[in-house]
């Protein structure tokens, strides 16, 4: 006889599940009972949408499915955000949350939640479990789903008899699942892939546009084969970066609103869009009109509802990513781009380099992210909180491979970049995790610095403090007069919050320091904090206004 909790920790592990993350209550006392003698490792937070972000961390650094565990109502609705931050990014994680008994729902019991109903918009699907006998197969269902197609978020709300219920025999669960109405199609239509291998040939001033989707599909080598087949200089997403090289001479970095002069002319001039994996979101395209607009358009995604929905398509390819590259590259033989384009590029990215000048002399956020960058010398996984921290992670560090870059892009969580930290070095304990952070986002889940101590999770983090919610400073600073109202923080001692959590570090604010500073951060073996702090008007550039097109670009002073 098995009881719905010993199912559930069973199905886990069947799944391939090695840790969840997670914080107790009353709901899922039965599951917690199981967790004590089960080989599953639980990592307590210390507050449920760490769990969460911790599980979303883990599940981008290793490419398997996150898990997160909490209690009901207020429990599970500290998951929400970090759901919903799972579910613009396709990131796959499995949610599991203990529910009032079935003989109280919807009476209002305490702690009670209808949190299948409050994530139905923000989960791929989600199972409230009113059959024991159900368990196993809802546990395997949810992780199929997860996992495949455009991947995201899965619920599954256990109600508290449903998981002290016992089955006298064990319910057969299929290995392989089949749902009536969830078929994703993972080969694109032969007759579209070989269109779009002609259209490529063809093109004279092709630009290829890559999203998340190639690192989500593993398929950065059939992208590496198409750019340099034929010589196709390559832009990446915030989503995207570390599917080619930043220093490979076909990447033209990061485009959109904090985009490099290189990527948001080329697009603005280019003849072919290659759209992979990736979504025309507003940060990307600025004006929509004006994004790629001498273009033809080729689209390529898992997700047919992405097709067309912001931007119109001229050859559409639904399918995985890497299946779809890998035959159009058989159709491709090796020739090189003709013309002008190469010698365009050239000079936009001399440009975009020139841009990238700044004062040594100040301890400017550049200068602390590239020193970092040149002494780890294309290793470690660097997690970032949002606003200015995170794009300057992004603008200049230099990324070698996928998975080596973990960020909130589509929901923009602040508080995101500390647990998911968490959770990129529990799935990666080999590899050096550091969490760019800004003093306003570390602050949001700040608690979590008990966590990395009682585990010993060596995450470093480094907080570029300007006493600023700093985005939102830069925004009211260009658009707003300067009427900073209400962005301003006090001065807060990082270091001493961190020693009385038992977790040492260092305040520097000369910028002859940041070098030592950071290698003394990286000897320590456990968690260590640094707070620099920063020139406190420093802006991100360039940056498009909302409304512009991408190629009218705000390029601020050159330092």
């Amino acid at each position: 006889m098995k009881t719905g909790a010993k199912i559930l920790v069973e199905s886990l592990v069947h799944e391939g599940v090695d840790t969840i993350f997670g914080y107790p209550g009353g709901t899922v006392l039965p599951i917690y009972d199981e967790l004590y003698d089960s080989s599953l490792r639980h990592i307590l937070v210390r507050h449920e949408q760490a769990a969460v972000h911790a599980a979303d961390g883990y599940a981008r650094a290793s490419g398997r499915v996150g898990v997160c565990l909490a209690t009901s109502g207020p429990g599970a609705c500290n998951l929400v955000t970090g759901i919903a931050n799972a579910y613009m990014d396709s990131v796959p994680i499995v949610a599991i949350t203990g529910q009032v008994p079935t003989t109280l729902l919807g009476n209002d019991a305490f702690q009670e939640s209808d949190i299948t109903g409050i994530t139905l918009p923000i989960t791929k699907h989600s199972y409230l479990v009113n059959n024991v006998a159900e368990l196993g197969n809802v546990v395997h269902e949810a992780f199929y789903i997860a996992g495949t197609g455009r991947m995201g978020p899965v619920l599954i709300d256990i109600p508290k008899d449903v998981q002290t219920d016992v089955v006298t025999e064990p319910v057969a669960v299929p290995e392989k699942v089949s749902i009536r109405g969830y078929q994703p199609t993972v080969r694109g239509h032969p007759r579209q892939i070989e269109k779009a291998a002609s259209m490529i040939a063809e093109a004279q001033r092709p630009v290829i546009y890559a999203g998340g989707g190639v690192i989500a599909s593993g398929s950065d080598a059939e992208l590496m084969r198409l750019a340099e087949t034929l010589m196709i200089p390559v832009t990446t997403t915030l989503m995207g970066l570390g599917a080619i090289p930043s220093h490979h001479p076909l990447n033209l970095g990061m485009l959109g609103m904090h985009g490099t002069q290189s990527a948001n002319y080329a697009i603005t001039e280019c003849d072919l869009l290659i759209a992979i994996g990736a979504r025309f979101d507003d940060r990307v395209t600025g004006k929509l009109e004006s994004f790629a607009p001498n273009a033809q358009v080729i689209h390529i995604d898992i997700d047919p509802a992405e097709i067309g929905k912001n931007k119109a398509v001229d050859l559409p390819i639904v399918g995985d990513v890497g299946h779809v590259l890998k035959e159009i590259n058989k159709k491709l033989t090796e020739q090189k781009v003709q013309g002008p384009w190469n010698g365009r590029l050239s000079e936009w990215k001399r440009q975009s380099a020139e841009s990238e000048v700044f004062d040594t002399s100040l301890l400017t956020p550049q200068y602390i992210v590239r020193t970092l960058s040149d002494i780890l010398k294309g290793a470690g996984i660097i997690v970032t909180e949002v606003g200015q921290n995170q794009m300057w992670a992004a603008q200049y560090f230099s990324f070698t491979r996928p998975r080596q870059w973990i960020t909130s892009g589509g929901l923009g969580t602040m508080g995101y970049g500390f647990p998911a930290a968490i959770g990129a070095s529990i799935a990666c304990p080999d590899e050096t995790v550091i969490d760019i952070a800004g003093d306003g986002s570390f602050q949001m889940n700040i608690q979590e610095l008990a966590t990395v101590v009682q585990y010993d999770i060596p995450v470093k983090v480094m907080i570029l403090n300007n006493q600023y919610l700093g985005m939102v400073r830069q925004w009211q600073e260009l658009f707003y007069e300067k009427r900073y109202s209400y962005t301003e923080m006090p001065s807060v001692d990082f270091v001493g919050i961190a020693k009385a959590y038992g977790v040492p570090g260092i305040c520097v604010t000369d910028p002859a320091d940041v070098s030592d500073a950071i290698q003394e951060s990286l000897s320590h073996d456990g968690p260590f904090v640094l707070d620099f702090r920063i020139e406190r008007e420093e802006n991100v550039m360039p940056m498009v206004p909302a409304g512009a097109a991408i190629n009218e670009m705000i390029l601020g002073d050159k330092r």
